[in-house]
């Protein structure tokens, strides 16, 4: 028998969520959805030990909660995040195996992501911004829209993080990755219209570069009711996610200049293929000017 069967799972889980934390860095947000995903392998396993589950264990979890209505999409991330798990488990708690290698999901329709057009974007950025709330929408939308970053990462900037005499943003993504993104000239001129209000608003202690209306730092959850917010009020139906501005950005960037591989590093993707559903935007943009324009195209009446 070997040590791993004395440990407790309860612990080894939270080891391994620290190491997830404080060793590889991983959001706030990405380690609860890991706790999320080991909580309920442990569930499953009931009173199996963790180093004691085979392959076919693994298989009748995956087949019942496929049965309970999870998608082949959230199957995939929750049997990746027991992958995960029993890798540490091997390296730093003596199991000799990982029952979840070769181990696959049940196929997930692909679902591309949604995007709003470039008359959307200029019309969901098109408000006047004169109070100290409209002050700052205005900014962080601009800002969303111009460099394709994610609301975490929105979130958590800082004032130092913002060049204007080259107009770019380092962000720091997704396993502590940073990378410099440009930022547009629309974008510039609203965040130093903020960044003149921010001052008058600024709490004792406080660094987030944007801001409540009480002077703290804006949360992420924030930041995304008030954006769906002001997108109606632009009279736009759709339902406006921070997530769709960087889709925004990354179609219609891909859309003009046909560079991949700049999109793949603005967006702080690690592998191009993650990247690569955005041809298929730019694939159904291009088939609708062929419809449109081309002679051959039009449908003899």
């Amino acid at each position: 028998m070997s040590l791993a069967t004395h440990d407790n799972p309860a612990a080894v889980a939270a080891a391994y969520l620290s190491h997830l934390a404080n060793e590889r860095r991983l959001s706030p947000l990405t380690c609860t959805s890991y706790a999320r995903d080991i909580a309920a392998l442990l569930q499953l396993a009931e009173a199996t030990p963790l180093d004691q589950l085979q392959i076919h264990h693994l298989r009748r979890f995956i087949a019942k909660l496929h049965a309970q209505g999870l998608s082949g999409r959230s199957l995939a991330r929750r049997l990746s995040a027991w992958r995960g798990f029993y890798n540490y488990l091997a390296r730093d708690h003596g199991y000799s195996s990982n029952p979840c290698a070769g181990l696959r999901a049940p196929k997930a329709p692909k679902n591309l992501p949604h995007a709003l057009s470039p008359d959307e974007a200029a019309k969901l950025l098109e408000f006047s911004a004169e109070d100290p709330v409209a002050l700052c929408d205005k900014a962080m939308f601009e800002l969303f829209y111009s460099s394709g970053l994610r609301v975490a990462e929105l979130a958590s900037l800082q004032p130092e993080n913002l060049s204007f005499s080259d107009g770019t943003v380092r962000v720091t993504g997704k396993g502590g990755r940073t990378r410099v993104v440009p930022v547009g000239n629309q974008a510039i001129q609203a965040l130093h219209a903020w960044m003149k209000l921010r001052a008058t608003l600024l709490t004792p202690g406080e660094t987030a570069l944007f801001l409540s209306r009480h002077g703290k730092a804006i949360n992420p959850r924030t930041i995304s009711q008030r954006l769906k917010t002001r997108a109606l009020q632009q009279g736009i139906s759709a339902n406006v996610h921070p997530h769709m501005l960087r889709h925004s950005f990354a179609s219609h960037l891909l859309q003009s200049s046909g560079d991949l591989r700049a999109v793949q590093e603005m967006l702080g993707h690690a592998s191009i293929s993650t990247t690569q559903v955005y041809t298929h935007l730019d694939f159904q943009h291009l088939a609708k000017v062929y419809d449109a324009a081309h002679p051959r195209a039009k449908k003899k009446s």
